[in-house]
């Protein structure tokens, strides 16, 4: 375990030894990566949008069985039982939630009342100056760079345009995997990195190695932002499902969306009129259509038929950018070393201000 350490409002806020996060990807960032991840002294978060209340419940305390390490847990702020999902994180004691969209100011004043650190994600400043004003503690920026649903500034446009507009910790996300990385961030103002398809490519990762042997052999050119999936720009690897899904008419799309939804209704518990009130939820303040709603209930299905059952025929693969970058799965204590050694030696190794010149007596 390295002893390199950098100090940032990120490491004094959550109480981590490193300013680096693991972010909480949907069948990938269970039990196992999360206390890996937090027993190497980064910011584990348990995903919990695709678990039931009660396997929420159980992964917590799987997770504090492993570690006694800070950790947080992601809900969708959007979700009909989002309240009781906070309940859990709050009877466990749970030191951070984190949010794929931004929580209501209610939620985050439940949370903080409770003493919980509250980190939304966000893609745009306008989202980053609302959440901090209603109580955010930090914020996470992914760049249009980054895996999964995403926007499209990138990192490099966004991140000082957020750092310049709130006054919490901003942590940066979308482009992220070394140490060289975490420098750039840090110069920008940034308190931290958030990684999502680094820590997927660990020996820690439950992620089939049939997939995370894809993730390897893509190349940049390899990953791809498509809107066939949801109805949403989802950044992930091509693959040959992807290229069908691209030439599917919409007839066929939002049949098949129907049948996943079926599949989602039995998997989550949640009931009919429960998934209406959630579609309803995601429509409200976005322009979707309701074809568009439907066919979100794809992506959970087809993530869990590549991350969980290895079929990559039959799923989708969520990528950052950096997948093209990455060549090896160490496990999540050499990653963190790794990148804490680089970053210092990044930062030794930069050239010192110039001294100003003199002129000649």
């Amino acid at each position: 375990m390295t002893d390199t350490r950098i100090e940032t409002p990120l490491t004094k806020l959550v109480g981590v030894r490193h300013p680096l996060v693991q972010t909480g990807m949907g069948w990938v960032a269970g039990p196992r990566l999360v206390s890996a991840a937090a027993e190497a002294g980064a910011l584990g978060i348990l995903a919990s949008a695709t678990m039931t209340v009660e396997q929420l419940r159980a992964a917590v305390r799987e997770v504090k069985s492993r570690t006694d390490a800070p950790f947080g847990v992601n809900l969708r702020a959007d979700a009909g039982d989002a309240g009781e999902r906070v309940g859990v994180i709050v009877a466990e004691g749970v030191r951070v939630a984190s949010f794929a969209l931004a929580p209501s100011r209610e939620l985050i004043a439940r949370l903080k009342d409770a003493g919980v650190l509250v980190i939304p994600s966000i893609g745009a400043r306008r989202h980053a100056e609302k959440v901090a004003a209603w109580g955010a503690d930090a914020v996470v920026v992914q760049g249009g760079e980054g895996g999964g649903h995403t926007g499209s500034v990138a990192t490099t446009v966004l991140l000082p345009q957020v750092v310049d507009a709130v006054d919490i910790p901003v942590i940066a996300a979308g482009g992220f995997f070394d140490g060289r990385g975490l420098v750039a961030a840090l110069a920008y103002g940034a308190a931290g990195i958030a990684m999502g398809t680094r820590f997927l490519l660990t020996s820690d990762s439950t992620v089939p190695q049939a997939v995370q042997a894809r993730y390897l052999a893509a190349a940049v050119k390899d990953i791809t932002v498509t809107t066939k999936v949801d109805g949403l720009p989802h950044r992930m690897l091509r693959s040959e499902l992807v290229e069908t899904l691209e030439r599917s008419g919409r007839i066929t799309a939002l049949l098949k969306a129907v049948r996943h939804a079926a599949s989602f209704r039995k998997l989550s518990g949640l009931s009919w009129p429960q998934m209406v009130r959630d579609g309803l939820a995601m429509k409200h303040g976005k322009d979707l259509s309701w074809s568009q709603v439907l066919l979100a209930a794809n992506t959970p299905m087809l993530l869990k038929a590549s991350m969980v059952d290895g079929r990559t025929d039959l799923g989708v693969m969520a990528s950052g950018q950096v997948a093209g970058l990455i060549e090896d799965l160490p496990s999540c204590a050499e990653l963190v070393d790794r990148i804490m050694t680089e970053a210092y030696g990044t930062l030794t190794a930069l050239p010192l201000p110039a001294q100003r010149a003199h002129p000649a007596a």
